[in-house]
Order: structure tokens, then sequence, then C-alpha cells
């Protein structure tokens, strides 16, 4: 096992394999018809051949034999003597390697800030020191060093001089990071500015609380955002001031009652007062994304209905007006009627008819995605679903439908029915009649006991006449129990103008 590191032979393993396959073919048939019989009785003669494969291995051996290291005496370490080591004034010192001045100039630069008085004393030693064949170590070591500061003292002198100002030039700024209440000192001009700076703003109109902010703020806690704007603080403030100024003038007993009237509020509000917070109103309005011509009939209701009316106890007319207009947009956005689905259904089965529930809206908003969301409640509300594909424009809308109704069929096979099938596909291809395939479907699933239908519909803009007539029939033809719109924020106006 250990003839790998015992002999320096590289050809055994070779050797062997060869041996091993010369015999075997030289003497298979003999194994064949003799058996192991033959084995104990026969002679083999393989010297001559043994010795063949072992030339053959010796041959590749030195061939592929590895290179032989080198002795002491042949390296190049061999060779360096002390003398050579040393660096004499006469000769120009030797290339050296990047890698060694970097290892010895730090190590030794801090001997060098220690000891730079040493280098003009070795000025005065005499030069003979190469001349002499051998030195002790310390001498070569302090040789070494003497030689080494005075190469690096006339560029240390050279570079000391600019290394102050380049360190005051790369200062890193810190980071000031927005609501992080820590550019306190950097905001607070309460003191005043020295030598007269420009832009120091006058000590009355500083409000150091507001600038200092919260001083007790925890760390790693995050403020919430105060979405009034400076415009309505400022409003505010001018009408808590208001109604300050002609009490201060009256004294005595007619201040007490100023006072008191007040605190119970006989304020009206008048449409001069209402008119700039109406204005900012609108403007917010819009910014949002609402019509100017709703905007403006939103802002004049809201003037007729606060027009002459008394103001509460400590509020302003922000306030007012504010509460006013979300009073007006909850009535406005308040649904007409309740819709309950499930209570609708329960009912449409006491009268043994299908719920019919018809989709509709513009391109790509998900009215195929919500209607599969839609059946998948309705089944786990125990309600059977029939799917009509009444898309028959889009290409793929079909197959989509079909994706759906598997699923759905595997979270809901029949098997955990009662052997009823929950949901099923009603489809008659594309470019037929909308409104005719709905029908179709309506009375398949009166027939075949399904509680709920399920209208998919091509997505259209309103100005698609073609596309708009079908649906309209489509409506009036089936009458469906509900119809919902399906949009989105990007839809905008356009979900107004369909829907009219």
């Amino acid at each position: 096992v250990g003839f790998q590191k015992i002999l320096t032979l590289t050809y055994v393993d070779k050797l062997i394999d060869d041996v091993h396959k010369e015999f075997r073919d030289k003497y298979r048939n003999e194994f064949q018809q003799k058996g192991a019989l033959g084995l104990l009785n026969g002679t083999f003669d393989f010297k001559d051949d043994f010795m063949r494969l072992l030339r053959d291995a010796e041959e590749s051996g030195k061939v592929r034999a590895p290179a032989v290291m080198k002795t002491f005496e042949q390296s190049l370490k061999s060779q360096k003597t002390v003398k050579c080591m040393i660096e004499t004034r006469g000769e120009k010192p030797k290339e050296k390697v990047k890698n060694k001045k970097n290892k010895v100039s730090k190590k030794e630069g801090s001997e060098a800030a220690v000891a730079p008085g040493k280098a003009p004393a070795a000025d005065k030693q005499p030069s003979a020191a190469g001349d002499r064949e051998e030195l002790t170590k310390d001498e070569i070591l302090q040789k070494n060093r003497e030689e080494f500061f005075k190469r690096h003292m006339k560029a240390g002198e050279k570079s000391r001089s600019p290394k102050p100002e380049a360190q005051k030039e790369k200062g890193k700024k810190p980071r000031v990071w927005d609501l992080g209440n820590s550019n306190a000192k950097v905001l607070d001009y309460s003191n005043s500015a020295p030598n007269g700076a420009a832009g120091a703003r006058p000590a009355e109109d500083f409000d150091p609380d507001a600038a200092l902010g919260d001083r007790n703020r925890e760390p790693g806690r995050l403020y919430d955002l105060e979405y009034e704007s400076d415009d309505e603080a400022e409003e505010e403030e001018k009408v808590v001031q208001n109604p300050s100024k002609p009490s201060a003038k009256k004294g005595g007993l007619g201040g007490m009652f100023g006072m008191l009237k007040g605190l119970v509020g006989s304020k009206s509000l008048t449409r001069e007062d209402m008119d700039p917070v109406l204005e900012k109103m609108k403007d917010h309005l819009i910014a949002k994304n609402v019509a100017a011509e709703i905007a403006a009939q939103l802002c004049e209701s809201v003037a007729k209905k606060l027009e002459g009316k008394v103001m509460g106890t400590f509020t302003t007319v922000t306030s007012t007006v504010k509460q006013a207009l979300q009073e007006a947009l909850v009535q406005i956005l308040q649904p007409q009627r309740r819709v309950d689905v499930l209570r609708d259904v329960m009912d449409a089965q006491r009268h043994r008819r299908p719920y019919v529930v018809t989709f509709c809206g513009v391109n790509g908003v998900g009215k195929s995605t919500n209607l599969a969301k839609i059946s998948f409640w309705l089944i786990e509300n125990g309600f059977s679903v029939l799917i009509a594909a009444c898309d028959t424009f889009r290409a793929g809308a079909v197959e989509q439908l079909r994706t759906h109704t598997r699923r759905l069929n595997a979270l809901h096979p029949p098997e955990s029915h009662g052997g009823r099938s929950m949901v099923q596909l009603y489809e008659k291809g594309y470019g037929k009649d909308a409104a005719g395939i709905a029908m179709e479907a309506i009375s398949y699933a009166r027939n075949q006991g399904f509680d709920v239908v399920l209208v998919d519909t091509a997505g259209r803009m309103q100005d698609n006449a073609p596309l708009m007539t079908a649906l309209a029939k489509l409506i009036a033809v089936n009458a469906p129990d509900l119809v919902l719109f399906v949009g989105e924020a990007l839809v905008g106006n356009e979900a107004v103008d369909q829907l009219v």
C-alpha cells in the first residue's frame, strides 16, 4: 500500500496494468479449455514478456519523470553573502520588489519619526565600511536603517506642508435626514449672527419650539406627516386673532361681556369669510383629480348651506367649511340601495330562478379575474355557479374563463358536493351575439338548477359605438339582477360616461 511513498518509481501502476493485460490475453484460451485444474498443472513462460514490459515502462517513466528539486547549493539564496547585501555610497542601489519596499516603509516608518536626528550623524562616519568583508548582524541592521533614513527624509520634508490644507478640504459632510430633528443647531437662529451675516432672520419671527421640534424624540420613532398646508394654518390664525382686536379696545364691563359673548359663539358666517377657504378647497379637489365643474358645484353647495350659520365655540372658518364639505361628500358617495348578494341569491332560489350578475367595464381592468374571485366566494357559501362567456370579441377570452373553471373545479371537486359540479362554463365560441348567448345561458341555468349566472362581457370604451350598442342590447334583453362595473383609478371620468 505504501510503495508509492517509499519508492520514487512513477511507472509501477502502469507496469502492473500492462502485465495483467498481457498475461490475460496470452493465456486466455488455456484458462477456458482446462479450467481451474489447468492453472495448477500448467507451466507459464512469461519472463521474456515481463522484461519487455519492464523496459517499456522504464522508458515511459523517464519521459514523464517530475523535475528534481534543486539543492541548497544550487539555489540563488546560497549565493547571497553578507557582502552583497551591504550598499555602499559609490554603488547604485539594486532594484527591489515593490512589495518589500512597502513592508519596510510600514515597519520602519515609526522609527523614522522617533529618530530623525540620527541621519546627520551618519554622514560623519567613514565610508570605509564597504571595504570590510565581514560585519556583525547589528552593524548591518544599523547601516541599512541609516540608508533608509537618508532616502526618505527629503521626501518627507516636501510633503509635510500641504498636508494640513488637504485634510481640511477632504472633510465629509454628514447626511441630514428629513423629519429627523437632527438639524436643530443648524436651524437655531436665536443668537445674533456673527459679523452681521446675511440671510439671518429677525428675532421676532423666530419660534424656538417650532425649530427645535420634539426634544424628547425616541430613537427609531417615525413621526406622522401632517397633511394640513401652511396656508390653512395661517388662515386659522387670522380668524382667531380678528375677533380679539375689538375686545382689546374695550375695557372693564364691556370687555367681560365681549369675552363671554365669544365663548358662547355668536359669529355668523358670511360669503366674504368663506370665499378664501372655499377657493383653496376647490383647488385641493382639482389637484386630487376631481373635475373642475364638480368641484365648483360642490363648493357652491357648501357655501349656500353655511351662509348665515352661527359658528360654534372654539371653531374657525376653515374647520367649519371642511366639516361641511366632508358631510357633503359622504352624502354623495353613500349608495342609494343596499347590495346584499347572498340575500338576493337566496330570494331568487325561492322563486326557482337563477340570480344573474353582469360584469362590464373598459379594457384590461380585470373583469374576468374578478368574476373568478366572486365565483369562488359564491361556491364557498354553497351556491352553484354558471359562467356565461359573452366576450366574443377578444381573442383568448373563452380560454381564460375555461382555465378559471378548471381551477375552481379542482378546488371544489364534485365528490365534495355529492357528485354535483359547482361551477360550469357556457360558451358558444367567438363572433356570436352576446345577448343571445346570455339568454341561452340563463335558460340553461334555470333548467339545470344553477343558483347564480355570472355573465362576462367584452371590454369597451364609451366611444366604441358597436360594442356599446351590444352591451345595451344585452342589458335590455336579459334584465340582469345586478350589473357590476369593474373599474380602477386610471379609468377616470370615462367610467361615468360609460355608465351613462
